[in-house]
């Protein structure tokens, strides 16, 4: 085999590993970010299920300070805007938005004068977004 020979086969196979190298560098990185979305979507969700947690009780105490739970709605829909943000996929996006929807419904409710508001639809759809979130 001659020189010119071995030294282009050379070349080919550092093109080639070159190559191989971005390509699974890629592929790591971008598995990488799904899987700090979907960490980021999961600590979003958890958060949102606590800020649920307390909606409940301010709603069940709206009357002796009905801001509480005017604070919780604040809190649960700057999470729902976290993960909206942060991704694209539907399943989420879905659960998201049902649960805006949800959230909404019980400010609605609250500013209406209902003191006692059925926050059951908030609660399921965030129980929607955790498993959508983990799965």
């Amino acid at each position: 085999m001659s020189a010119s020979r071995r030294a282009r086969r050379g070349r080919v196979t550092a093109i080639a590993a070159a190559v191989a190298v971005a390509v699974l560098t890629t592929g790591l990185t971008t598995g990488c970010d799904a899987v700090n979305k979907a960490l980021d979507c999961v600590q979003t969700a958890d958060t949102i299920a606590d800020s649920v947690t307390e909606l409940q009780q301010a709603v069940e105490n709206a009357a002796a300070d009905p801001t509480q739970a005017d604070a919780s709605l604040d809190s649960i829909e700057k999470n729902l805007r976290k993960i909206g943000d942060k991704t694209d996929d539907a399943d989420v996006n879905k659960a998201v938005d049902d649960l805006t929807q949800a959230v909404g419904n019980v400010r609605t409710s609250l500013r209406a004068g209902d003191q006692t508001p059925d926050v059951g639809p908030v609660t399921s759809a965030a129980g929607e977004l955790t498993k959508v979130c983990t799965s």
